[in-house]
């Protein structure tokens, strides 16, 4: 029985799950959320009251699971593939746990301050919470690029993990929000690479119809 994935293409907490099942080809049912009154949204508020997404639902299990990176351990937990995207080792996959959190918390929280503010009326806008929101993401790009210049491939190291599945999608979007400077070259390859992994390039290609949701204006690019 395929699992089941409440989701919307554009989101960037969808798409950090999507790269999770594209990496392992999981199959699953999808439950799209296109808008309060479709009967995959009216299923998520039953399942789960706050009616955040993703969540996923195992019938086989009994289980339903909320929170990205939940629902991605749960993958390599339940649906295992060829890319463990949680290391075996303990202290390892302690530094992509760190980083996973690191993407959450600092990348797409502070990007996405910028992004509901704009959705507010002008009268209601946080012109200070703003900027904070933007000197985040500059002390954010900045620590990145150096982290990125020694060496690494990804962001824990050689191998694709949880934590790319955070930075590709909230990278992906910070870039559109407050623009990465062209001097964190280390950074911006990253980025690249993340947007040409086949898995990340799927979820991005699937929300393409959705770019006209962006309040901000999505580039003519990516």
């Amino acid at each position: 029985m395929p699992l089941q994935l409440y989701y919307h293409p554009f989101s960037s907490y969808c798409q950090k799950v999507l790269i999770a099942f594209y990496e392992n080809a999981i199959p699953f049912e999808p439950k799209l959320l296109e808008g309060p009154d479709c009967p995959a949204t009216k299923a998520l508020a039953e399942l789960w009251p706050i009616k955040r997404f993703p969540l996923l639902v195992d019938e086989e299990r009994g289980a339903t699971v909320m929170e990205a990176s939940c629902i991605i351990e749960y993958l390599g937990l339940h649906r295992p593939g060829p890319v463990r995207l949680l290391p075996e080792d303990a202290q390892a996959a302690l530094e992509v746990r760190m980083l996973d959190r690191f993407f959450d918390n600092y990348v797409s929280t502070p990007q996405q301050k910028i992004v509901f503010n704009a959705l507010r009326p002008p009268e209601q806008r946080d012109a200070y919470g703003v900027s904070e929101a933007r000197a985040m993401l500059d002390t954010v790009y900045a620590w990145l690029d150096a982290r990125m210049a020694a060496g690494r491939e990804w962001a824990a190291g050689a191998q694709f993990s949880l934590a790319d599945c955070a930075a590709a999608p909230f990278l992906f979007y910070a870039d559109w929000t407050h623009a990465i400077d062209k001097a964190h070259t280390h950074l911006l390859a990253y980025r690249r690479r993340l947007l040409a992994r086949p898995s990340f390039a799927r979820a991005v290609d699937e929300a393409r119809p959705y770019r006209h949701y962006f309040p901000l204006g999505a580039p003519d690019r990516d």
